[in-house]
């Protein structure tokens, strides 16, 4: 099976939602319906509840403090299949201290599931979640309007909510994590609703890491020597690339052409997005890590002033004048924060940011592409992760 046929069969998504509204239930009524726990972990359950019915948010409480303290406190990844397709779910805290997590949940996510509790409806923090998926452009959201068991599955209550969220694109699912109405299997108390349960919408929503016919991106990971010989390997992270190609080298600028493609061993014709491959050129240039490979024509403007729009990650601050390291795609390179909205951005806080980079980057804007539209700032003393961005 290729890299990109795994990719075509797995589904990312994220879970998102204000606190109590069930989020660790749904995801451990999804993968107890779907038969994704094994018999030992679903007896611990069993054990561990106080109720006669196994408490299914046991099932993702996975970290000691969580239990202990009742919340989520980080993003949980959770891995399980169905005979239709392959999942990776980032299971992310609600709090509002908490919102971080769901970028990093998110950013990588095919899909995001919002929950919303049917007795409280769309509150402040179910539109910073939406906020979120929209600012991070994850290509499907589900709204999944849960506990309708507590408002006797009231069609009016649901339609109520669907308009206050507001996201026409959205699939919006009424269900009960609690009692397993439209979660895995179909309710048979919510007669008046005829779309597709929340599984059967993760199975066959359509996902697609990038369109085909965007240009292509090699961002060089390694460079291989084989006597005279160099090939320059990374993952094709958007379009495709062939054999007798121009291509530009950045942020160099210097122009080529493609001689020969190696795909796990195999020379090939032609690579696509997602697969990890080897290309040779026509001519010795000066490439390393970190440099970009885009066809002539279709390479984006290196530039050494980045503007983004950011969320802040880390408990200390973002300011005006911080010196930073940039990494983006396999480049890291030194910068300084040149501009941040009032001087200073906190923990969770989003927003507008001009960066200087000592070196060139090879950016697109993060609408163009996920990939090379995004980057991180981190702490060069410590290496820790500061801020997530997205390029404008």
């Amino acid at each position: 099976m290729s890299t990109t046929q795994l990719a075509v069969d797995t589904l990312r998504f994220a879970t998102a939602g204000s606190v109590d509204d069930g989020k660790s239930t749904l995801v451990g009524r999804l993968l107890h319906d779907s038969k994704s726990i094994l018999s030992d972990q679903l007896e611990a359950v069993t054990q561990a509840s106080r109720g006669e019915t196994p408490d299914l948010a046991l099932l993702t409480d996975g970290l000691r403090a969580e239990r202990e303290q009742g919340i989520t406190i980080d993003v949980a990844y959770r891995y399980f299949a169905t005979p239709r397709r392959r999942f990776i779910l980032a299971d992310t805290p609600g709090h509002v201290q908490y919102t971080r997590n769901m970028v990093t949940g998110a950013s990588t996510a095919d899909l995001a599931i919002v929950l919303v509790d049917a007795r409280h409806g769309v509150v402040e923090q179910t539109l910073r979640h939406a906020a979120v998926t929209a600012l991070l452009r994850v290509p499907h959201v589900v709204l999944a309007v849960n506990k309708m068991d507590l408002v006797d599955y009231d069609r009016a209550v649901f339609d109520r909510i669907v308009a206050d969220f507001a996201v026409p694109s959205a699939t919006a699912i009424p269900l009960s994590a609690l009692a397993g109405d439209n979660v895995v299997e179909r309710s048979t108390r919510m007669d008046w609703y005829e779309g597709p349960t929340l599984l059967d919408h993760l199975e066959t929503v359509q996902v697609a890491a990038e369109p085909a016919s965007a240009p292509s991106r090699l961002p060089v990971q390694y460079v291989i020597r084989h006597g005279e010989l160099r090939l320059y390997a990374g993952q094709l992270t958007s379009g495709t690339l062939s054999v007798g190609e121009a291509v530009t080298v950045l942020p160099s600028g210097r122009i080529t052409t493609v001689t020969a493609i190696d795909r796990l061993g195999t020379p090939v014709e032609r690579a696509a997005a997602g697969e990890s491959v080897a290309v040779s050129l026509a001519d010795e240039l000066d490439i390393s890590r970190g440099d970009l490979i885009a066809p002539t024509g279709q390479a984006p403007a290196p530039t050494q002033d980045v503007v983004a729009t950011v969320c802040h990650l880390h408990d200390r601050p973002l300011s005006t004048g911080d010196r930073v390291l940039i990494k983006h795609t396999t480049r890291t390179v030194k910068a300084v924060v040149r501009d941040v909205p009032g001087g200073e951005l906190a923990a969770n806080g989003i927003g507008r940011i001009t960066v200087r980079t000592a070196e060139p980057l090879a950016l697109d804007p993060y609408a163009a592409s996920r990939r090379t539209g995004s980057f991180l700032l981190i702490d060069p003393a410590d290496g820790a992760t500061l801020t997530a961005g997205m390029a404008l």
